[in-house]
């Protein structure tokens, strides 16, 4: 079992997660979407295509675009499975794709737990 945890919550936990350039990957369905919003920022990846952002938001601190998804990677060799999935920097995973408040990757993306 993968988890992604920022600010001590639980923001994501699946078993069922893609890893890719380092990157975990999360199923929509295993979004705590009570800590999730969504953010108006985007950026594009030659081989992925572009990446739509959200922001976390716990007990009154955001952690600003801190998870992205692909709805649509641009190539077929780029989907490598990640297509509506989840990542983030900064908790370590929702990809590690979690990003933290600093901009590190997360300490606490915990696997097999």
């Amino acid at each position: 079992m993968a988890r992604a945890i920022w600010n001590g919550k639980v923001v994501a936990e699946s078993e069922k997660t893609v890893t890719v350039d380092g990157n975990v990957y999360f199923p929509e369905a295993s979004l705590k979407r009570e800590y999730f919003r969504p953010s108006t920022t985007t950026s594009l990846d030659p081989l992925k295509g572009q990446a739509r952002y959200m922001t976390l938001v716990i007990d009154g601190e955001d952690n600003l675009d801190a998870a992205w998804y692909y709805l649509t990677p641009s190539r077929p060799r780029a989907d490598q499975g990640i297509r509506g999935l989840l990542a983030g920097r900064g908790c370590g995973a929702v990809a590690t794709a979690v990003r933290g408040a600093s901009g590190h990757r997360a300490q606490n993306f915990q696997r097999g737990m």
